[in-house]
């Protein structure tokens, strides 16, 4: 293999870790392609909330999750719900979920998820500063809204440990506060909590934007272009066998988020990865639309402002991969929008979505060599959080295939960990 061949990396996955790792790749000097089984960014990295959310620090590897889990299983209206069906690598999976449930193990997360967060953060006002991509950036913070006076104080128990154990918190707002603070909640709503540090972006235009800037600086995108096939070699990927043609490859990234688990065999490598299913509903901005982006902690739903739109959105489903939008999730979220929001939704035609999040069982990404091949490298795993990590998984990825030293502990993201 000649110099340039060894220089050209092939990303498979273009949504919003793939255009990251594109770009950190770019920057080092190498020659990326980044190929789509179908049309960019139209996963999870199109239609979630846009939120850049350092507060994010607890997984969802907390103590009460797997009593939550086992409770939907006869609920098809819970938000978080595991659908009964027979997959043995599902069950597998929320056993070893279940193992990780307990406090010490989220603490010990959460320490992990920090450090990228915080990194993510600082990587991406950097970007918006250099780059100054229209992408409607916002840094106004991330309001958690509680209905009532019980989820209040839950919630105060869960911004104690944030500011406790990881230096993050909130400033609280009262009930007669909140409606001079934000006009579109409703009166009589128990308070909130404002996470100031956090930032929201609209995500197909932060797609859209940075595609056309790596585009332009040569980077290589081909859609409908499905990986078939991986050749290998002396420990090494030789080629790729696509939709397209075969694809001869110096470095390979797999960035292909809940899909990338199904090129396991092909890597001989576990990526226990399970779909979780979200769903959302994008249209016009309503009469009275929200200043700050905005989540519901008691019925799991985000509301997210644009300039010219407006998202609820939310839900885990543990179906498989199922490609439903049923009608009744649709109105779940508009309904669970209307106890907090004078205006819970807006006109237009509505656009309905769904996207699989890739879930590992500890609730930590997966980031760094392939443990049996010395040129390929998993970016994936980000759970909920792929927009949030974005920019640090994109560094990682670039400081690990050059041999440099990494910004952050790379060990805990690392794919020999399974």
């Amino acid at each position: 293999m000649d110099a340039s061949e060894s220089d050209h990396v092939v990303i498979v996955g273009s949504g919003i870790i793939g255009i990251a790792c594109a770009h950190y790749l770019n920057q080092a000097g190498l020659r990326v392609t980044v190929i789509d089984k179908g049309s960019l960014a139209a996963g999870c990295s199109h239609g979630n909330c846009g939120y850049i959310c350092p507060s994010h620090v607890l997984p969802l590897t907390e103590p009460g999750a797997i009593g939550t889990a086992l409770k939907s299983l006869l609920n098809p209206k819970a938000p978080f719900r595991v659908k009964p069906r027979f997959s043995p690598a599902m069950w597998n999976w929320m056993w070893q979920f279940a193992k990780r449930c307990t406090h010490r193990q989220m603490l010990t997360a959460g320490g992990h998820l920090k450090s990228i967060l915080d990194s993510s953060l600082i990587e991406y006002k950097q970007l918006m500063q250099v780059e100054k991509l229209e992408c409607e950036w916002t840094e106004n913070g991330l309001l958690y809204v509680l209905q009532t006076p019980h989820g209040m104080r839950e919630f105060a128990q869960t911004d104690r440990l944030l500011t406790e154990h990881f230096g993050v918190t909130a400033r609280r707002l009262e009930s007669a506060e909140l409606p001079d603070f934000e006009p579109a909640l409703k009166q009589g709503l128990a308070g909130a909590f404002h996470y100031q540090l956090d930032a929201s972006i609209r995500p197909d235009l932060l797609n859209s934007e940075w595609t056309r800037r790596l585009q332009s600086r040569g980077v290589k995108f081909i859609e409908n272009c499905e990986l078939l096939g991986i050749d290998k070699a002396d420990g090494r990927v030789t080629s790729l066998r696509t939709s397209q043609g075969a694809m001869p490859v110096g470095r390979l990234v797999l960035a292909a988020g809940a899909l990338s688990t199904r090129f396991s065999s092909m890597l001989n490598c576990p990526i226990p990865i399970e779909p979780g299913k979200g769903y959302s509903v994008t249209m016009e901005r309503p009469e009275i639309c929200p200043r700050y982006p905005m989540l519901f902690p008691e019925h799991r739903v985000g509301v997210s402002p644009f300039a010219n739109g407006y998202r609820l959105g939310s839900m885990m489903e543990f179906v498989g991969y199922n490609t439903e939008i049923p009608e009744r999730r649709i109105q779940q979220l508009r309904d669970s929008a209307a106890p907090y929001l004078v205006t819970p939704v807006g006109g237009g035609r509505p656009e309905r979505w769904y996207g699989w999040r890739p879930m590992t069982w500890d609730s930590l990404p997966i980031i760094g060599q392939v443990p049996r091949l010395s040129n390929a490298f998993l970016a994936t795993g980000h759970n909920m959080l792929g927009m949030s990590l974005a920019t640090a998984t994109g560094r990682l990825i670039a400081e690990l295939m050059e041999n440099r030293p990494p910004h952050i502990d790379p060990r805990p993201f690392s794919p020999a960990r399974f």
